[in-house]
C-alpha cells in the first residue's frame, strides 16, 4: 500500500509553480505504474497532462486533479518546496491545493480494487486551455468518459467532510469599450465625454438584480472591477473610457443569455459600443442520484459527517468534466490555500485517503 503522507511530501518537494511540473507528474506515474495503472502522458503546449487508468469490476470511477501550484509568495517559516512536517502537519504551496488530495487518490487505489482512473492536468492554476480540457478531448476519442468523476479540490470548510460541491455558477468576464471625441475641459460643446456616456451603462448594469437564487444556487452577482480612461491631464475630456466587469451566474442564465443582455443595455444607451465577452464557464449541477449518495455515504462512514451540497466558490476544472459526466468536487479542509504556510494534518490527509477508499468500494465495487 501506498502512504499519502509519503506520496505528499515527495510532491511537495517539487517547485511545480504553474505552469511548471517540476517532476511532480513523473512521481505519480512512477507510483501509479507499481500499482498497476497504465499511463498515457497527454502534453499540449508546455503543460504536462497525464491519464492513468486500471481497469477493474464495477462502474468506472475517474479522480481529477491538478499538480500545478500558485507562487508560494514570501515569509514562510518552512520552506515551501520541502515538505516539512511539525507537530503532526505537513507543510508545503500545494498541501490542500491540491496535491494532497492527489496523494489521496493514489493511497485508496493501492488498497481497494476497481475500475479506477486518474485525470491529471498541469493547467488547473493557470491558463486552463491545456490541461482538463484537452484530456478530456482525449478521453472521449478514445472511449475512457468514465460514470462518475471526482475532483479533489479542497471543498472542506471547518472539517473534512463537511462540504460537496455538486456544482458550480458560470463566470462571465465582460469588457466594454466607450467612444467619444476628445477635447478641453472648457469647451465640452466641441467634444464627447466617454466617461459621461459609459456612467448611466454601468449604474444600469450594477443596479440590476439578475435573479434571487435558484434551488441550488445563491444568486448571480455583478461587479464591476476597473473602469480606466488613462487620462493624464485634469483638463481634457477623454475620447474613450474602459470598463470591465464580472459575472458569477446562477442555472437561470447561460452565458449567450447573459452576453445578449449586456448587448440590449449598450444598444439602449449608446449603440455601436464595443463590448467583448469571455465566458469561463457555464453553471452545473450533478443531480442527486447513484453517484452522489455514494460519495455521500462514504463521508459519513468514515467521519460520521453528513456534508452540505452546495454549488458556491469560484469556477473549477469540474466545469469542463461536467460537459461528459456526473462530477462532484470533495476535499481536504481548504482554509490554508493559496496562504503563507499552506498546510495539512497528516491525520486528515489520511483520512481522506480512507474516503476515496469508501468511495471506490461503493461505487466501483
Amino acid at each position: 500500500m501506498i502512504s499519502a503522507p509519503a506520496l505528499l511530501r515527495d510532491l511537495l518537494r517539487c517547485a511545480s509553480v504553474t505552469p511548471a511540473d517540476a517532476g511532480a507528474q513523473g512521481v505519480l506515474i512512477v507510483a501509479l505504474r507499481k500499482l498497476g495503472f497504465e499511463v498515457t502522458t497527454l502534453r499540449f503546449g508546455e503543460i504536462e497532462n497525464f491519464f492513468a487508468e486500471r481497469k477493474g469490476p464495477g462502474k468506472h470511477l475517474c479522480f481529477a486533479g491538478h499538480t500545478d501550484v500558485v507562487p508560494p509568495g514570501e515569509g514562510w517559516s518552512h520552506g515551501p518546496f520541502d515538505g516539512e512536517e511539525q507537530g503532526g502537519v505537513l507543510y508545503g504551496r500545494g498541501a490542500v491545493d491540491m496535491k494532497g488530495g492527489i496523494a489521496a487518490f493514489v493511497a485508496a487505489a493501492s488498497r481497494v480494487p476497481g475500475h479506477v482512473s486518474l485525470l491529471i492536468t498541469g493547467d488547473e492554476e493557470g491558463e486552463a486551455v491545456d490541461g482538463t480540457v484537452r484530456v478530456l478531448d482525449w478521453m472521449q476519442a478514445n472511449g475512457k468518459i468514465p460514470d462518475f468523476c471526482v475532483v479533489g479540490e479542497p471543498t472542506s470548510k471547518a472539517r473534512l467532510g463537511d462540504v460537496v460541491k455538486v456544482g458550480r455558477r458560470g463566470s462571465l468576464n465582460a469588457v466594454i469599450t466607450m467612444q467619444g471625441r476628445q477635447g478641453h475641459a472648457a469647451y465640452p460643446h466641441l467634444a464627447d465625454n466617454a466617461v459621461h456616456k459609459l456612467i448611466p451603462v454601468l449604474a444600469e448594469l450594477a443596479s440590476h438584480q439578475l435573479d434571487a437564487g435558484s434551488e441550488f444556487f445563491e444568486a448571480s452577482t455583478l461587479q464591476i472591477t476597473t473602469v480606466d480612461v488613462g487620462n493624464p491631464a485634469t483638463n481634457v475630456i477623454p475620447g474613450a473610457a474602459v470598463a470591465k466587469l464580472n459575472i458569477r451566474f446562477n442555472d437561470l442564465h447561460s452565458g449567450a443569455s447573459l452576453t445578449a443582455w449586456l448587448k440590449d443595455v449598450l444598444a439602449r444607451h449608446a449603440p455601436g459600443t464595443m463590448l467583448q465577452v469571455k465566458i469561463s464557464g457555464e453553471s452545473f449541477l450533478t443531480q442527486p442520484g447513484e453517484a452522489i449518495a455514494a460519495l455521500v455515504g462514504a463521508i459519513e462512514r468514515v467521519t460520521g459527517v453528513t456534508p452540505d451540497r452546495n454549488t458556491g466558490g469560484g469556477t473549477s476544472d469540474a466545469r469542463f468534466i461536467a460537459r461528459f459526466c456526473p462530477v462532484a468536487e470533495f476535499g481536504l479542509v481548504g482554509t490554508t490555500m493559496h496562504k503563507v504556510d499552506e498546510a495539512v494534518p497528516v491525520a486528515e490527509l489520511n483520512q481522506l485517503a480512507d474516503i476515496y477508499a469508501a468511495l471506490i468500494e461503493g461505487f466501483c465495487g
